[in-house]
């Protein structure tokens, strides 16, 4: 595996959450939650960006479990085309169906009630979405298919 900081993105309407990898690809950590309508969002993710100069950056597809389009996806793809204006890092989606179940069952399991959760939780759903690609990366040796 190539060494560097991967970064990743659980995008929502509302909140976007964001985990990193160490520099060796093996430990997706989660970093913050942003504000999706924030003003000052470009500069936050510019800011990340500057900080953790990512060899690429993964973003959830949240398709429906048909695995159809629908809204979410559609606005998870205009995230990437905003990504893509301020990185030259590749970009990759990831489904992402799961990642928000998986992060909850995480956090309960650490003993988290629901309203605790709700905070952490869109990081955590990241933190799924980046392990996801890590595992492809290290099985299949990259991200395309």
């Amino acid at each position: 595996m190539k060494n560097g900081r991967r970064i990743a993105f659980d995008y929502g309407q509302v909140r976007i959450g964001v985990a990193v990898s160490d520099q060796s690809g093996l430990i997706a950590s989660p970093v913050a939650t942003l504000q999706s309508r924030d003003p000052e969002l470009v500069a936050q993710l510019n800011s990340l960006f500057v900080e953790y100069e990512p060899i690429y950056i993964v973003i959830g597809e949240p398709k429906h479990l048909s695995g159809a389009s629908n809204p979410s996806l559609i606005a998870a793809r205009e995230f990437g085309d905003v990504v893509r204006t301020i990185t030259d890092a590749p970009i990759h989606f990831i489904d992402e169906r799961m990642s928000t179940v998986s992060a909850s069952r995480v956090l309960r399991g650490a003993g988290f009630n629901a309203k605790e959760s709700k905070s952490k939780i869109d990081a955590m759903a990241a933190v799924a979405i980046l392990e996801s690609a890590l595992e492809r990366e290290r099985v299949a040796g990259g991200l395309d298919e």
